[in-house]
C-alpha cells in the first residue's frame, strides 16, 4: 500500500508541505548510500541507521525538537529510540524517504502506535483512514477504543458512528461487544442515537453480555434495565421476557421499575380515560433516528404544493418542514439524495412542465438552482448509481419520453445517455447490483407491463421480462436483492397488488395485496421496510401510509401524513449529523398526542353515530308519513293496499384526480 505518486510532481510531506518526488527520490538514494547522513538513530537492538536530520523534521515534530533542542549538542547526532524494533523503523524509513507506506490488519496497530509516539502525522493519517475504510461489526468496537486511547478523535468519532447505525449487526456479530467493561457496554446501549428497530434487542444484548460471564455480570441487570426503553417493549415481551426473567425476579432494586412500568403500560391502555395532559415518562421517550424520510411536493387540494414533512421512524410522527422550496411547488417530480443534498428533479405546476432543477442542502437548509435537463420532464422517472442522478422518460407537453439523462454534481451538468427502448410516462425507477431498472408507465395509448434495465458499462438499455400486470403511476424500489413493484393504475382502476423481480432468474413473482389501491405515490425503503405513501385511490387523493416487512410477507398500517397528496416524491438520508431538525420535538408529549387523537377518533364515531340516528329517525318518519298519505289516499279511493316503507339508496360521488397520468396531459 502507498506507493509514491511517480505521475505527479509533488508529494505532501506533512502540515501542508510539499516536496518534489525528484527530490525525495535524490534524498533516498544518497540515504541507501549513507551519503550526507548527519545523525544516527539507535535501537534497542544496538542497530545505527544514519539518516539526515531535515528529512525527519520535515515529517516529524518528535525529530524537529530532539534535532533542534539547543540543550545536550554533544548528543544530537546520535540518537536512542527505545520500543522500537528494527522491521518497524525500515517501515517508518519507507514513508519518511518515500512516502510508501506497508500497511495491513496485522500491523497497522504498532504502526500507528509508533507513529504516535513518534508525532509522524503522515503515517498517522494513513493508518486512521485505513482503519476507518475496514470498520466492520466484528472490528468496529475495538477500533473505537484503541483510537480513543491514541487520542485518533476522528477514527473514535467515526468508530462510534458506525458501532450506533450498525448496532443491531454487532448484537449478532461482535464478540467484541461482549469483552466490554459495564460503563462502555452502559455508554452504547444508553444512546439516544442507537439505532435499533425495537428495544428488543437492546434487551437480547444485555442479556448475551451478562451471560458472557454470569456469576459476575447479573449483579448489574438494574443499571442496565435504566439503558431501556422499557415502555417501549412490546407489552407481551415486557411480561413473558423481563418481568419473569430470573436476573429480575432475582433483584430486588428492579421491582420499582418493573412497577413504573406495568403502571405506564396500564396508563397506555386506559388512556383516554385520564384527566388533564399526559406526560410522556422517560421509559418511553424514543431515541433518535437513524434514518430521516422526506416527503416533497405533490398534488393536493386541486393543485400543487411545496409542502414537505418528515418522517421520524422512532416517534412514528410526520413533522413538517419550514424550509419549503421558495421558487413554488412541484407535483410529478422527482427525489434524488446524494450526499446530504437532496435534488429535485423535473416536475409540473399546474402550467409548466419543469426541465429545471433544485437542490436542497439539508444541512444548512438551504435552496439553490442547479443545472437544468435537456429536456422537459413531467412523471419522470429517478435513480442514483455511482453518485450520478438518472433522469428517464416522462411527459414534456407534447411528447412521452424514452430520452434519458445523467447529472453530475461535481461538474454541475447533465449529459444524454443511450434512451430507453420504450416511451415511458409515469414509470418508476430504481437501482439494484449497479444496474437501473425502470418499470412500467404510460406511452400515451396504454398503461405498459414491460421493464428494461441499463448498464452504465456499456450505455445500454435491455428489455427483461414484462411484469405480470400493466402499471402507470407505479413505484418501484430495490429491497433484499429484488425489485419491488407496488399498485399503480391498469387502465381500468387503482390496483393494490404487487410483485418482485428476481434478477438472477429474470422472472416476476407476487407479493401480498396492499390495504389501499394507489397509484402515484411515493415509496421508499426504511427502517427496513418498505413505505408506500398517500397517492390517488381511484376516488380521492389520500394521505395514507402502509409499510411492508420482508420478514413477515406483511403490510402493516403507519401514521398518516399531515396532508392528502398525490404525485409526491420522497427520499432517505441516514446520518444526517443536525438530524434533530427533522424530528419530533417534543417527545415529552407524546401521549398526550396519542390521547388526544383518540379521543378526536371516539368524538367523531360518536357524532357520526348520533347523525346516522338522527337521519334514519328522520328518514323512517318521512316513508311512515309519505305511505300514511298514500294509505288516506287509497282509502279514500276504497281501495285495499297495504303500505310499504321504500328503501333508502346510497349515492356515491367520486372525485378525480386533476392530474392523474390517464392520458389526461
Amino acid at each position: 500500500m502507498g506507493e509514491p505518486d511517480s505521475g505527479g510532481r509533488a508529494l505532501n510531506v506533512g502540515n501542508g508541505r510539499c516536496m518534489s518526488i525528484q527530490a525525495m527520490q535524490a534524498l533516498f538514494e544518497f540515504w541507501e548510500k549513507h551519503q550526507l547522513c548527519d545523525a544516527t538513530i539507535i535501537l534497542d537492538d544496538g542497530t545505527e541507521i544514519p539518516v539526515h536530520r531535515a528529512v525527519f523534521c520535515a515529517c516529524s515534530s518528535y525529530f524537529r525538537a530532539l534535532f533542534t533542542t539547543p540543550l545536550h549538542n554533544e548528543y544530537k547526532s546520535r540518537v536512542q529510540l527505545p520500543g522500537v524494533s528494527k522491521e518497524m523503523m525500515q517501515t517508518l524509513l519507507e514513508y519518511i524517504y518515500l512516502r510508501k507506506l506497508d500497511i495491513n490488519e496485522q500491523n497497522v496497530y504498532d504502526v500507528l502506535m509508533t507513529a504516535d509516539y513518534l508525532s509522524i502525522l503522515g503515517v498517522l493519517e494513513i493508518c486512521c483512514d485505513f482503519l476507518e475504510n475496514i470498520l466492520r461489526p466484528t472490528n468496529c468496537i475495538g477500533i473505537m477504543l484503541f483510537a480513543r486511547n491514541h487520542f485518533c478523535r476522528d477514527l473514535a468519532d467515526k468508530a462510534w458512528k458506525y458501532i450506533m447505525k450498525n448496532f443491531s449487526q454487532l448484537a449478532v456479530q461482535s464478540d467484541e461487544m461482549l469483552q466490554l467493561t459495564l460503563e462502555d457496554f452502559q455508554e452504547i446501549i444508553n444512546a439516544d442515537y442507537l439505532n435499533v428497530k425495537s428495544e428488543e434487542t437492546v434487551w437480547e444484548t444485555i442479556l448475551k453480555w451478562i451471560n458472557h460471564d454470569s456469576e459476575n455480570r447479573k449483579v448489574h441487570i438494574v443499571d442496565l434495565m435504566k439503558c431501556i426503553r422499557l415502555g417501549l417493549l412490546d407489552t407481551q415481551f415486557f411480561l413473558e421476557r423481563v418481568k419473569d426473567h430470573q436476573y429480575v425476579t432475582s433483584c430486588e432494586e428492579s421491582r420499582p421499575m418493573i412497577i413504573e412500568t406495568l403502571k405506564f403500560l396500564y396508563d397506555l391502555e386506559m388512556i383516554t380515560s385520564r384527566d388533564g395532559e399526559v406526560i410522556t415518562p422517560e421509559i418511553a421517550r424514543p431515541r433518535i433516528p437513524h434514518e430521516i424520510l422526506f416527503a416533497i411536493g405533490g398534488w393536493s387540494g386541486g393543485s400543487p404544493t411545496n409542502f414537505i414533512e418528515t418522517y421520524d421512524t422512532r416517534a412514528d410522527r410526520w413533522v413538517r418542514v419550514e424550509e419549503v422550496d421558495p421558487t413554488g411547488p412541484r407535483a410529478y417530480h422527482g427525489t434524488a439524495v446524494v450526499g446530504f443534498n437532496i435534488y429535485v428533479i423535473g416536475g409540473f405546476d399546474g402550467m409548466d412542465y419543469f426541465n429545471s432543477c433544485r437542490c436542497f442542502d439539508a444541512v444548512n437548509k438551504v435552496w439553490k438552482e442547479i443545472a437544468p435537463m435537456h429536456v422537459r420532464r413531467c412523471y419522470v422517472s429517478t435513480a442514483v448509481l455511482g453518485n450520478k442522478i438518472y433522469a428517464m422518460g416522462g411527459y414534456d407537453g407534447h411528447h412521452r419520453q424514452n430520452t434519458s439523462e445523467k447529472y453530475d454534481n461535481t461538474t454541475n451538468q447533465w449529459s444524454l445517455i443511450a434512451p430507453m427502448n420504450m416511451q415511458r410516462s409515469d414509470a418508476s425507477a430504481c437501482t439494484l447490483n449497479e444496474k437501473i431498472y425502470i418499470t412500467g408507465g404510460f406511452n400515451g395509448q396504454e398503461c405498459m407491463h414491460s421493464a428494461e434495465m441499463y448498464d452504465p458499462d456499456t450505455n445500454q438499455w435491455t428489455l427483461i421480462n414484462p411484469m405480470r400486470s400493466r402499471r402507470s403511476g407505479v413505484s418501484c424500489i430495490a429491497y433484499h436483492g429484488h425489485v419491488y413493484v407496488i399498485g399503480g393504475f391498469n387502465g381500468i382502476s387503482r390496483m393494490c397488488s404487487c410483485e418482485k423481480y428476481n434478477p438472477q432468474s429474470n422472472s416476476w413473482s407476487p407479493i401480498p395485496d396492499m390495504y389501499n389501491p394507489r397509484s402515484n405515490f411515493a415509496i421508499e425503503v426504511i427502517d427496513d421496510m418498505i413505505f408506500a405513501i398517500g397517492g390517488f385511490n381511484g376516488v380521492t387523493t389520500i394521505y395514507h401510509v402502509e409499510c411492508y416487512d420482508e420478514k413477515t410477507n406483511e403490510w402493516y398500517e403507519a401514521t398518516d401524513m399531515n396532508i392528502y397528496r398525490s404525485a409526491l416524491s420522497a427520499c432517505v438520508i441516514d446520518g444526517l449529523p443536525n438530524v434533530n431538525d427533522y424530528i419530533h420535538k417534543h417527545r415529552d408529549r407524546l401521549m398526550e398526542e396519542k390521547r388526544q387523537k383518540l379521543i378526536a377518533i371516539e368524538n367523531q364515531r360518536q357524532m357520526a353515530g348520533v347523525a346516522n340516528n338522527v337521519n334514519q329517525q328522520e328518514n323512517i318518519a318521512a316513508a311512515v308519513n309519505a305511505n300514511m298519505q298514500q294509505l288516506n289516499i287509497l282509502q279514500q279511493l276504497n281501495t285495499n293496499v297495504n303500505p310499504v316503507i321504500p328503501e333508502q339508496d346510497d349515492v356515491a360521488v367520486m372525485d378525480v384526480d386533476d392530474n392523474d397520468e390517464d392520458g389526461v396531459l
